[in-house]
Formats: structure tokens, C-alpha cells, sequence
């Protein structure tokens, strides 16, 4: 027993040292990429993407028909991707997964190209004292910003 637990000791340790800085970097990104996955199911980037894409290649009839169950099919295949990434971030492969099936990072309808809300955050504007951003930001799907700068 003494002689087990000498032995998964130094392999752990062995394993801590040949991992270098380069774990941390790949644990963070694999991490990153799986929070953003599994936010689709609130974000629905897929869902949107799924339903316009339908109506543009098989015409507005079929796009809140089969275009619906083809973006809640592939929202939830994203989202378990997403947990999926999460759970074994520290554990190696940290490429993305299924990249034959979903690209890695989030999707959005063509569309619609997201950007940097103008808050002063990002966009701080000294000169005027305020700085514009979302109207209504709390509602899903507003895209009315004021002061668009980005």
C-alpha cells in the first residue's frame, strides 16, 4: 500500500511538471469555449441560425416547421457540447469537439453581426459626459442601440 501510494505521488507530480504552462492556456480556452456552448440554449445563436438558414434554402413554409425542430435539435446538441467541455476542461484533448458537426465558437444568424455594447465600459466618452448603449438591453432580441459607434 505505502509502496502504491509512493509510486501515484510521483507520477502525479512527474505529470504536473511535464504539463508546463501550456495546461493552464488550454484548460482555460477548452473552459472558455465550453461556458459559451452551453449558453446557446439562453443566447440561441443556433436556433436563429437554424431557422433562417431553413427559410433561405427550403422557403419560408418549412422554416417554422422543420426549421424549428432542426434549431431546438441543434441548440441542445450545442449546449451538451458546451457541459461536455466544461466537465473535462482539465483532462487533455483540449482541441474543440465535433468540429465536423458545430463550428467551436458561437453562431449567429447572417444577419446579424454582433458587437460591443457602447456602455462606458468599452466606450468611455469623457468629452460628453455619457456614453450611449442598448435601449432596453434585458429584452432578447433588442438591437436598438443609441450613439452606435462599433
Amino acid at each position: 500500500m505505502r509502496k502504491t501510494l509512493s509510486l501515484l505521488a510521483v507520477l502525479a507530480v512527474a505529470g504536473l511538471f511535464t504539463s508546463g504552462c501550456a495546461w493552464q492556456d488550454n484548460t482555460e480556452n477548452k473552459f472558455g469555449r465550453g461556458m459559451a456552448n452551453a449558453a446557446d440554449i439562453v443566447r440561441g445563436g443556433e436556433f436563429r441560425r437554424s431557422m433562417e438558414q431553413t427559410a433561405l434554402f427550403k422557403g419560408p413554409d418549412t422554416a417554422y416547421s422543420t426549421g424549428f425542430i432542426h434549431g431546438v435539435n441543434r441548440t441542445l446538441q450545442r449546449t451538451g457540447i458546451g457541459v461536455y467541455e466544461m466537465v473535462t476542461a482539465p483532462i487533455p484533448p483540449y482541441h474543440p469537439v465535433f468540429t465536423d458537426r458545430f463550428a467551436p465558437g458561437p453562431v449567429y444568424p447572417d444577419n446579424y453581426v454582433p458587437t460591443l455594447w457602447a456602455d462606458s465600459m468599452f466606450a468611455t466618452d469623457t468629452y460628453m459626459g455619457f456614453s450611449g448603449g442598448n435601449v432596453l438591453p434585458f429584452i432578447p432580441g433588442s438591437r436598438f442601440q443609441i450613439f452606435e459607434m462599433h
